[in-house]
């Protein structure tokens, strides 16, 4: 087994299978004799539904993510040249379209569609990778634990999340002309009820919670998975000293039927050693006898 494969294979699985896998993956290392390996697999982390996502597309949709990482190395290029972005953005901003709707079919062909949330984190996931180019290597490698974003700077007009809607036709009139047009023609503004205003930030907090709780369930099932990893190696252990106390029981009876058959041979070794004795004795008996009658 390689790393390389097993931790394609693991980072492919649905988040809740991923411990499940990294045991499995791990204990054939082991069952093969590298405990290096082993434990590196166990050090794998599970990752978060976003950044699985992510990973999907790493596998599935390959060629559109290329595309938007190899749009990200020319506006990277263009930026530290001096040059213009040109309609690098544009395309930036259709293939990360393009993407994440890619990604929540593809999360959700496994049951696990994306929240708003996830999806955010995806996306800033995709346009960090456009921004840094270690982010887009271990994006490329399909195997993020977390979401990525990147904070670091960027120069005006490489925006992280870029608005691909069109301007209204007002703004595209001159300054003077759309100081001049009617107030009538001004687009009104929704209305937006106090119950769906309430509605909407209820749907927020919900989501946030959901988000919070898929984190604790991560973190706990690290820890699962680590204490069950203390156990796999206190079970060695044991098996160890199991193997030892079989082998020093053995050697016991072993010992024991020699130690038995030495005993045998010894009571059999007295016995003769007895009847010698009384057989040189009667043949001194008989010797003094005959002495004695000649």
């Amino acid at each position: 087994m390689e790393f390389s494969s097993a931790a394609d294979e693991l980072y492919g699985v649905v988040p809740e299978e991923f411990v499940a896998t990294r045991t499995r993956l791990a204990r054939e290392a082991k069952a093969e004799g590298d405990a290096a390996l082993a434990k590196r697999i166990g050090g794998l982390r599970r990752p978060t539904l976003s950044a699985w996502a992510v990973n999907l597309l790493a596998r599935s949709a390959s060629d559109d993510l290329g595309r938007l990482l190899e749009v990200g190395a020319r506006m990277r290029e263009a930026w530290g040249s001096g040059g213009g972005l040109g309609d690098l953005e544009q395309q930036r901003a259709r293939l990360v379209a393009v993407l994440l709707r890619r990604a929540g079919d593809l999360a959700g062909e496994r049951g696990r569609p994306l929240r708003d949330q996830a999806v955010r984190e995806v996306e800033d996931t995709l346009q960090a990778a456009t921004v840094d180019e270690d982010i887009a290597a271990e994006v490329r490698e399909g195997r993020l634990p977390q979401p990525r974003s990147h904070t670091g700077f960027v120069p005006a007009g490489f925006a992280l999340a870029p608005e691909p809607s069109q301007k209204p036709e007002a703004e595209k009139q001159p300054r003077a002309e759309r100081k001049a047009a009617p107030a009538e023609k001004r687009p009104e503004r929704p209305k937006v009820t106090r119950t769906s205003a309430a509605r909407a930030k209820r749907a927020e907090t919900l989501a946030r919670r959901a988000d919070e709780a898929e984190r604790a369930l991560a973190d706990k099932a690290e820890r699962a998975d680590a204490a069950q990893r203390a156990a796999d190696d206190a079970s060695a252990v044991v098996g160890r000293l199991r193997h030892e106390l079989e082998r020093a029981t053995a050697e016991r009876d072993s010992a024991a039927r020699r130690a038995e058959r030495a005993e045998q041979a010894r009571a059999r070794a007295e016995e003769a050693a007895r009847e010698a004795r009384k057989a040189a004795q009667e043949a001194r008996r008989a010797a003094e006898r005959d002495a004695a009658h000649g």
